[in-house]
């Protein structure tokens, strides 16, 4: 039996989730995660199989549950589920350490496909997503410039940044000091060309980062 962990911050995605799984021979989900943290916490009492990660939550986020998941349960593999089926976020979240990508509008059928092989040892991207991957690399990736040249830890702050969140919650999130958070922020600016967070957000949204 393939053991499941949910982790997305919408309740109603979640039950979707689960029914779909559920339903699914040989596997079940057993515990479901709002958060990053409460997805860390999880994995080390439930010990699941794979866990099925949304990008976009409060506070940590997929991107970096993704990464401490990985350090601290290497055996759990991860599903990123995600509405980005364009760089940066794949190759960062395969980077990261996930063993498969799907977008939230995948079959189900291909879901419950991609479970069963990332349990067994396999890596799963869905192929629109494989497909934009394969052409970015074979354009040099400039059709995700000026994105593809930022690190995991610059996309991260630019995205919560864009989200609106200050540089306090920022730091305690990822857990690094209000300067260092200060340092990522002007450091975005000279690299995208921006001037203030304002224009930053506006290029998050243009490049579909936050809604």
């Amino acid at each position: 039996m393939i053991k499941v962990l949910l982790v997305d911050d919408h309740r109603l995605i979640r039950a979707s989730l689960r029914q779909v799984l559920d339903s699914a021979p040989g596997i079940i989900v057993v515990g479901e995660a709002a958060t990053g943290e409460d997805a860390l916490a999880a994995v080390a009492t439930l010990t699941p199989d794979v866990v099925l990660m949304d990008v976009q939550m409060p506070g940590m986020g997929g991107l970096e549950a993704t990464r401490k998941l990985r350090a601290a349960a290497p055996a759990a593999r991860v599903i990123v589920l995600s509405v980005h089926a364009d760089d940066p976020y794949p190759s960062k979240l395969l980077e990261a350490g996930a063993a498969g990508y799907l977008t939230k509008d995948c079959e189900p059928a291909e879901m419950v496909d991609a479970v069963r092989r990332v349990a067994s040892g396999e890596i799963w991207i869905e192929a629109r997503v494989a497909r934009r991957l394969a052409q970015g690399a074979l354009a040099g990736r400039t059709a995700a410039a000026p994105l593809a040249e930022l690190s995991r830890r610059e996309l991260q702050v630019m995205t919560m940044v864009a989200s609106g969140q200050d540089t306090q919650a920022i730091a305690a999130s990822l857990q690094i000091s209000p300067k260092t958070v200060a340092t990522y922020r002007y450091r975005l600016y000279e690299k995208l060309g921006v001037a203030n967070d304002v224009e930053l957000a506006r290029l998050a949204m243009r490049h579909e980062l936050v809604g």
